[in-house]
């Protein structure tokens, strides 16, 4: 179900009913490629979508989040390039696990690589799993978190923080990079005229030489129209940009409801465009929901009057739950100004029940 909202960048889809395992993919438009985050069941996507990922966002290894994985090697195997994964700690043993199940004999220089990033709290380990090689894994360095960001290009931040499931899980905030914009009437009071050195800071803007390389700028004619040395290029467009506000999606799923949670989820995720959560129990399984470390309507209803996104979308619902989705709509009560986005139950087709099997003679 793709989602038409407010986006510059970003064009989220969620490949996924209320019942079904959770799968967003995000494109992201000027770049040509995507984000997908969790791999349930990825059997019903185009091969054309999973093609288009560079990176996969893992929340953590339980069947219904992790065992599309093998989907998404079978579709990208022959595409030679590095496919990044994120996961929390110990994901590089599973991806390991999974790859050594199958035989690579028949293996090609021009197979695809996996680079698999475990998150900790203070850093990041990672490994590459090269296709050229038969996947065999190789270390690939180990840096410093000094910051929540694990992900970033020129259109797309990725912070992510660990949560608990009664194992370590991640969630996510998708972030869209700010856009290079002047402000007309700030460029005026700072006195200064168009010309090509505005071409010249947006490609520091770009290229993350901000302030680290010298600017000949052009006056305007209330200052004698002369030009101009600037310095501090990052201090001049802090004085003459646009303030635009940078959208973006909080993914959280599977998260038991405790202090320790809903402080780490309020500080990542405080203010999304749009929150696409976990609400896998109903308000009168409250104890179920404590049992499995996950959340009910109930805890949703208190996280969202703290996050307070634009959009909620409501995703993992029990199968315990199934065919009363409306039910969970009703109890959910989003505070003002943030829009209730509904999903049908199913979005994959159901297995059949053992009664709807007609046996040949």
């Amino acid at each position: 179900m793709a989602l038409h909202l407010p986006f510059r960048y970003l064009e989220p889809t969620c490949f996924a009913g209320l019942l079904d395992d959770p799968v967003l993919w995000v494109k992201v438009r000027p770049w040509g490629r995507a984000l997908l985050f969790d791999c349930g069941q990825l059997h019903h996507l185009a091969k054309r979508a999973l093609k288009s990922v560079a990176a996969l966002f893992v929340t953590h290894a339980h069947m219904d989040h992790f065992m599309g994985f093998d989907t998404l090697v079978r579709h990208v195997l022959v595409s030679p390039r590095v496919f990044d994964v994120f996961g929390p700690p110990g994901l590089a043993d599973k991806i390991e696990h999974k790859l050594c199940a199958y035989d690579w004999n028949l293996h090609e220089r021009f197979w695809c690589t996996f680079r698999v990033h475990e998150v900790y709290p203070n850093h990041i380990q990672k490994w590459i799993f090269p296709g050229p090689l038969r996947f065999e894994r190789q270390p690939d360095g180990v840096c410093d978190r000094s910051d929540r960001t694990v992900f970033a290009n020129r259109w797309v931040r990725v912070d992510a923080q660990q949560a608990d499931h009664h194992i370590p899980v991640l969630i996510y905030r998708i972030t869209e990079q700010p856009t290079f914009s002047l402000d007309t009437e700030r460029l005026a009071a700072a006195g200064l005229a168009g010309g090509a050195w505005i071409s010249d800071l947006k490609r520091q803007f770009y290229r993350g030489r901000l302030g680290k390389e010298s600017l000949t700028v052009t006056q305007s004619y209330a200052e004698g129209g002369g030009l101009l040395e600037i310095a501090d290029t990052r201090r001049l467009y802090d004085m003459v940009q646009r303030r635009l506000v940078s959208l973006s999606i909080g993914y959280m799923t599977d998260i038991g409801y405790s202090r320790h949670n809903e402080e780490t989820v309020t500080g990542l995720l405080q203010g999304v465009t749009l929150l696409v959560g976990e609400c896998a129990f109903l308000a009168d399984q409250v104890e179920k929901a404590r049992r499995s470390c996950h959340l009910c309507t109930r805890d949703m209803n208190v996280l969202l009057q703290t996050l307070r996104p634009k959009y909620y979308l409501p995703v993992h619902l029990s199968k315990s739950c199934g065919e009363m989705s409306q039910k969970l709509y009703q109890e959910l009560h989003p505070p003002v100004g943030t829009t209730l986005i509904h999903l049908p139950e199913r979005l994959l087709a159901r297995p059949l029940l053992p009664c709807e099997v007609r046996l040949g003679c």
